[in-house]
């Protein structure tokens, strides 16, 4: 077989671990996005740059706060703990949850670009109709935003496919729990088995070059003139 058991698991676990954070960030990220791209608010540039956040921060020092927040002390740790839930680190919905903080930039930034350039005309329009703005955030400026959703679900999921630091400090190297694509390669390097981890890397390279492909080949060309 072209990859062993235990790489398939990683891989089914990844595409798990991506599909669940992409669909928590849709429901997450478009009102935040929203506001980000309407809002004048002081509060805009402090939030914005806590978006950004993950984008400059290295890995290492958001697991390591993520883990402190997450553990038995931390706050998260202790909410959880409290619903009877406990502590998330080493655990697969820990994976969500930090995946969750360090893919943000991916979903909120796409959708925050698309939803500025849709402009106040079309709304001003919507509500002189007699739209409420909830319909036309709808109705309006969902459908103007289409492809910035599209844009930003791409980015997200493929961002935290290829997570390793974060989801290796709050994971850990669990088979079957939390061991990810990303941290299989990095055991099979360390094992010296350089040609599992050639095939497994040249799966995850052949995915990420289909969808920048993908992602690339779909935008729209700018009309001249």
């Amino acid at each position: 077989m072209f990859l062993a058991p235990d790489d398939l698991e990683t891989i089914w676990l990844t595409i798990r671990l991506a599909t669940t954070v992409t669909g928590i960030l849709l429901l997450l990220g478009t009102p935040l996005a929203w506001w980000l791209a309407r809002s004048r608010s002081w509060l805009k540039g402090p939030l914005g740059a806590v978006v950004a956040l993950p984008l400059v921060l290295p890995p290492s020092v958001l697991g390591f706060y993520l883990l402190l927040a997450m553990g038995p002390n931390g706050p998260v740790g202790w909410l959880t703990t409290s619903l009877g839930v406990g502590p998330l680190p080493f655990t697969f919905w820990g994976l969500v949850l930090a995946s969750v903080f360090y893919s943000l930039p991916f979903m909120v930034q796409p959708l925050q670009n698309s939803f500025e350039s849709v402009g106040d005309r079309p709304l001003e329009v919507a509500a002189t109709l007699g739209a409420s703005r909830l319909d036309a955030f709808f109705t309006v400026a969902l459908p103007l935003a289409k492809p910035g959703f599209l844009t930003a679900s791409i980015m997200t999921f493929a961002h935290t496919v290829g997570e390793f630091g974060v989801v290796l400090m709050i994971g850990g190297n669990i088979p079957g729990a939390t061991r990810v694509a990303s941290v299989q390669i990095y055991d099979h390097v360390e094992a010296l088995e350089y040609g599992q981890a050639h095939r497994l890397a040249a799966v995850m390279l052949i995915f990420s070059f289909l969808v920048l492909l993908g992602l690339y080949a779909w935008r729209p060309t700018p009309k001249k003139g």
